[in-house]
């Protein structure tokens, strides 16, 4: 718990992606968080977080539905939405936050 509050403490903007591994939706979104990282390069931070592994994180954010995107900056909840993005709008939405 302690290194997800460190890594979402950073000066960058960091992408969580809460996911399940059975999740249909969730398995749809690794190409297009890929995506992202090869559009954003170094200027984001992507992180998984598997809701199943990782219950403690999950229920600290109440966590309802798979997937759920948030991005945090300097340790604040900066946006929230559960669902399915493509990249080009997930990109356009963190430079917001650059």
């Amino acid at each position: 718990m302690e290194k997800f509050n460190e890594l979402i403490k950073s000066p960058i903007p960091v992408l969580v992606d809460f996911y399940a591994t059975w999740c249909g939706p969730c398995k749809m979104m690794i190409p297009i968080l890929e995506e992202v990282k090869k559009i954003k390069g170094d200027s984001v931070r992507i992180v998984k977080i598997d809701v199943d592994a990782q219950n403690q994180i999950a229920n600290e954010y109440q966590i309802q539905a798979v997937p759920t995107l948030m991005i945090f900056k300097n340790g604040s909840l900066l946006w929230r939405q559960s669902g399915v993005m493509q990249a080009k709008e997930l990109s356009n939405l963190l430079s917001q936050y650059e």
